[in-house]
């Protein structure tokens, strides 16, 4: 089972380089860049940082710190860094940068992704397929239950559902996926030990006491400031297989992790409206842009074959794990209907209509825990219908 490492090697230079740069992931990118690691980074000249393109603010506490010429800034650093340290050690805490081989693949793969994580819960859902779901901060009592709906219809499918938990939307997302029994990734503005808004402390505790996740790229302790909530967009899009937007309007910031998700790949789904609602211009004008209308749950799940491949190559475990370990892992997007369709599929490659007349299952639900389980790497879509995988097999 996906579980990170409890501290990267080389962790308090992570530290120390994140707050030298005062948590700018563009500075922290750039400099990684010319010398590879916070290490070699840490060591360089004021005049490397300023060829690098670094700005004088942080050049100059690096002078100050590697001088010594600052006694409070040394005293405040080693204090600050330490009790780092000693958060991510807590259980059920964790610190994953970078250089971590279980960073999560996808969120690599972003320009400019965060070099440090700090996560809150359940680490092993970052081994899971994700979908995030974003929208308006003041949304129509329509909106909030077609959130709640398809989180729960997501979440019932197998996927974990990723969101921001800000007011409105976001909140009926995470809400919505731990009602129907699934997990949810929350990703923070603030610190990790830092829920907002106010409104949301009781839900960002049921997202802990239900075994889900807070993640935050920020230092613990970090309090809500206006310019680092657009910054997280890029994590939401960055972590899920694609963006659900439900109600937005035109100049929302969900529009911004829709089409950030667009630009790395990613596909765009959207809840129609009224033209005459002011928070459905945002999902319409996307639609015009290219997401995918939507109007159930199905539609999404219908998307996902074709995106079974990509998953495969980003989202599988190592390719030396053995197979049981592997359906470790899977169980936990398994419901009873999609181990009913396993047992059903034996040895032998089975078509779709096979399965609906053998199962008694609505088509509907067959074609749901298909999706399931080609996304757990336990069966396969292949000419002629679906076969069962050794991972699948372990299972039965």
């Amino acid at each position: 089972m996906y579980e990170p490492s409890p501290l990267p090697v080389q962790a308090m230079d992570w530290l120390r380089l994140w707050r030298l740069l005062q948590q700018s992931s563009l500075r922290f990118h750039r400099l990684l860049e010319v010398f590879s690691g916070p290490g070699r980074a840490l060591s360089a000249s004021p005049q490397a940082w300023r060829a690098a393109g670094i700005g004088s603010s942080a050049v100059t506490r690096l002078q100050h710190w590697q001088g010594g010429t600052d006694p409070d800034l040394l005293r405040e650093m080693d204090e600050a860094v330490a009790a780092d340290l000693a958060w991510c050690e807590q259980t059920g805490q964790r610190l994953l940068t970078l250089s971590c081989p279980d960073y999560p693949a996808l969120l690599r793969e972003i320009p400019d992704a965060p070099p440090l994580l700090f996560l809150r819960g359940n680490a092993s859902l970052l081994g899971l397929p994700q979908l995030a779901m974003v929208g308006s901060r003041h949304p129509s009592h329509t909106g909030l239950a077609d959130a709640r709906d398809f989180a729960g219809g997501l979440a019932r499918a197998g996927l974990v559902v990723t969101s921001g938990l800000a007011s409105g939307i976001d909140g009926a997302a995470h809400a919505g996926a731990m009602r129907a029994g699934g997990k949810t990734v929350a990703v923070l503005g603030t610190g990790a030990d830092r829920p907002y808004p106010r409104e949301h402390h009781r839900l960002y505790q049921e997202i802990l006491e239900g075994g889900s996740l807070i993640v935050s790229e920020y230092l613990p302790g970090t309090p809500p400031l206006a310019q680092h909530f657009p910054r997280r967009n890029r994590i939401i899009s960055g972590l899920g297989i694609g963006v659900l937007v439900v109600e937005a309007a035109p100049d929302s910031g969900s529009l911004i992790t829709a089409r950030l998700a667009a630009e790395h790949g990613r596909p765009v789904w959207a809840l129609p409206g009224s033209r005459h609602h002011p928070q459905a211009r945002g999902c319409l004008q996307l639609i015009r842009e290219g997401a995918t209308l939507v109007t159930e749950t199905r539609h999404i799940l219908e998307d996902l074959p074709a995106l079974m491949g990509y998953l495969r190559e980003q989202l599988t475990l190592p390719v030396d794990t053995p197979a049981e370990m592997q359906a470790v892992v899977a169980t936990q997007s398994c419901d009873p209907a999609a181990r009913a369709l396993l047992s059903l599929l034996g040895q032998e490659c089975r078509h779709a209509d096979w399965l609906i007349a053998m199962s008694g299952m609505p088509p509907a639900q067959v074609l749901r825990s298909l999706s399931q389980l080609e996304m757990g790497g336990l069966v396969a879509s292949v000419p002629g219908g679906y076969e069962r995988l050794p991972a699948g097999a372990a299972l039965v």
